[in-house]
């Protein structure tokens, strides 16, 4: 990979690991037949099923990683952040933990479901706009007027961090992966799975993929600048993001082998495919990976390649209509 500013460094993901490491056990890498079977080319799929975490999400890592990082002060203040859910369920989980005030600010477009289990874990909900951009915007206002710490879902070396040990686990388990697949909304598993890499000198490619209906980070890493966009509406509630954050944008732009697109059609597909074949619930963002890897089939025809099951989290509707295939 070229040799460009690097948002975190290879000892912060061991310090993040051994932080996180009394709290999570690793997360299952598991092949499944039939789904190489619909994947086709000669392909073997290992799937890391970060749904299988305590708040069914890879995020939880991300938010125990941040509040584990805390100084005593920064504790004693809390935390405010902005969510479309998963991250919020990882800050209220570790805060809950910890005994750290947790602020999530939603839109009010979030899940029905992720909102109320933010609050179950003794998390503030605060509604605001009706996308995560808007949310973003009264979490930051929060944090000035009640002197909180805030915990960004991306701009934060910690979180970066806590999402890098995905790929240091996935190498412990299956040193002999020849390609990575992750979903992308703002670059916190991308940037921490190519961390990774470089530490350990492994030349693997990683591959982001993006909902076509939100995808102002794949058209700014093509564009080679920083693009914002006016709407993000997609299935993929945890890919809806409008920019680009400025811890990531250069580590991706410098390190992805290639970043793709993908509909809402096939996102369906890949929820359907997932479920049918791993017998595990998975959220759209979590199977936007098996949309792209089945559009990069031919390039990885007979190789090992992981994608990340990033999260469970969906709400009933939303798969009912997903699995009577009404998208």
């Amino acid at each position: 990979m070229p040799e460009a500013p690097w948002p975190i460094t290879f000892d912060d993901v061991l310090a993040a690991r051994e932080r996180l490491r009394p709290h999570l056990v690793p997360t299952p890498l598991r092949t499944y037949p039939p789904l190489d079977e619909r994947v086709g080319g000669g392909i073997r799929v290992w799937v890391k099923h970060e749904n299988h975490n305590p708040t069914n999400a890879f995020k939880i890592r991300n938010g125990l990683a941040a509040v584990t990082a805390l100084t005593p002060e920064e504790r004693e203040r809390g935390v405010i952040a902005a969510s479309a859910g998963n991250h919020g369920l990882g800050l209220a989980y570790a805060g809950r933990l910890f005994g750290v005030r947790i602020v999530i600010c939603v839109p009010t477009t979030a899940s029905v479901e992720k909102v109320e289990a933010i609050r179950g874990l003794g998390a503030e909900v605060v509604q605001q706009g009706t996308d995560y951009g808007a949310a973003v915007e009264r979490a930051a206002e929060l944090a000035r007027e009640e002197s909180l710490t805030l915990v960004h879902s991306t701009d934060c070396p910690a979180v970066l961090a806590g999402a890098a040990t995905i790929t240091l686990e996935m190498l412990e388990q299956q040193p002999d992966l020849e390609a990575i697949i992750v979903s992308l909304g703002g670059g916190s598993q991308a940037v921490g799975a190519m961390t990774v890499l470089r530490g350990l000198g492994r030349t693997i490619p990683v591959y982001a993929v993006q909902a076509e209906q939100a995808s102002v980070a794949h058209d700014s890493y093509h564009a080679r600048k920083r693009l914002t966009a006016a709407s993000a509406d997609t299935i993929a509630d945890g890919l809806a993001t409008r920019a680009t954050y400025a811890l990531t944008f250069d580590a991706l732009v410098a390190g992805l082998e290639d970043f793709l697109v993908v509909s809402e059609a096939e996102i369906a597909e890949a929820v359907r495919t997932l479920i049918a074949t791993t017998h595990t619930l998975v959220e759209p963002s979590g199977a936007v990976p098996l949309a792209g890897l089945v559009r990069l089939r031919d390039r990885l025809a007979g190789r090992n390649v992981a994608i990340v099951l990033s999260g469970g989290n969906v709400d009933q509707s939303l798969l009912s209509r997903i699995l009577c295939a009404e998208l």
